[in-house]
């Protein structure tokens, strides 16, 4: 009963998490995708050098809430993975990502931000 308690209490503050660091999330979500993920850098001359092309700049996507952080980044993987498909894509860039408070108990839920591209 005493190991329930303990795994309940890990569980509810592990949940509790509502954001994630930009270094975490940059190795993360790589793993996460099947798309080719290109860093901000990468992108930039990779379209400069003509081996990428950007299919839809800018497009948001506010992904299913998961039971962590890292459920909500899992879900955000696929919706990517999703959009570079019907983009006729196989890659992406990230351009941005927030955790939006959708309730007064404090419930969040992961926006990102990227563009889908087109590489050689």
């Amino acid at each position: 009963m005493k190991n329930l308690l303990v795994m309940s209490i890990i569980i509810l503050i592990t949940s509790c998490a509502t954001s994630m660091s930009p270094s975490r999330i940059s190795s993360l979500l790589p793993a996460l995708t099947k798309a080719k993920f290109y860093s901000s850098v990468q992108a930039s001359e990779a379209i400069k050098s003509s081996k990428c092309k950007v299919l839809v700049h800018d497009r948001k996507y506010l992904a299913p809430i998961g039971l962590t952080t890292r459920g909500d980044l899992k879900n955000g993987a696929k919706g990517i993975d999703e959009w570079v498909s019907l983009d006729g894509g196989n890659a992406y860039t990230l351009k941005n990502y927030q955790w939006l408070t959708v309730d007064e108990k404090g419930s969040t839920q992961l926006q990102i931000e990227f563009n889908t591209m087109t590489c050689d």
